[in-house]
């Protein structure tokens, strides 16, 4: 959607876009696509529909996944061509209307350290920071949302492994994000009802402008 275009890496003041810059390059993210293909032996991946806020589905809660197989595998890779296709540092499987608990996050400034999290769970989290946030399903808005400065998460990796994660910064900002996203929540919705209707009466009038183009 982090979840959760998306989300190039913008530092403004200690504060972080979610959709973040463009330092890195796309052949350096088609590099990792590679490296991840060549290492799981895939033999094909496509680039999946992100669902657009306001759309209902963006409100469904994940369920578990109950078991780590080649659909889940496929789907992990679908959904990191579609997140680096899209510029993004974070995605969650409800943005792509599959509605378990998987998130991507890949913060790093060359695309190349892509983080799954399978089943991920909070353990704990601490501090306060505010961050300017933007959500591949809500293109080109941005706000600024107050986060837990650090997260420390549990999850189960592609192989079925437990690890536990702790993250601050960039990471658990992002990390937070997608996690909203499998509760059926988006970032916007962190905001004043004020500031909710303002952003859908944006939206609006860009898809009515779309519609008049067509």
């Amino acid at each position: 959607m982090m979840d959760c275009k998306v989300i190039l890496q913008i530092l403004r003041s200690h504060q972080c876009h979610h959709e973040i810059n463009k330092q890195s390059d796309r052949h350096k993210r088609a590099d990792y696509v590679k490296y991840v293909h060549s290492r799981d032996r895939f033999i094909h991946m496509s680039k999946l529909t992100i669902l657009q806020y306001p759309d209902e589905r963006l409100h469904t809660v994940a369920q578990p996944v109950a078991q780590i197989d080649d659909q889940i595998h496929k789907l992990v890779r679908d959904m990191a061509q579609t997140m680096y296709a899209a510029d993004g540092i974070g995605l969650a499987a409800t943005q792509v209307n599959v509605h378990l608990r998987i998130i991507l996050v890949d913060v790093s400034e060359k695309g190349n350290q892509l983080l799954v999290l399978i089943n991920p769970e909070v353990i704990k989290m601490g501090g306060k920071e505010e961050f300017e946030e933007g959500c591949l399903s809500v293109p080109d808005v941005y706000e600024t949302v107050s986060r837990a400065a650090w997260i420390r998460v549990r999850a189960l990796d592609l192989n079925g492994k437990p690890f536990e994660l702790q993250a601050d910064g960039l990471k658990a900002m992002c990390i937070q994000h997608e996690l909203d996203h499998l509760q059926g929540m988006v970032f916007v919705e962190h905001l004043s009802p004020l500031n909710q209707k303002r952003i859908l009466s944006v939206l609006d009038k860009r898809a009515r402008s779309r519609s008049k183009v067509r």
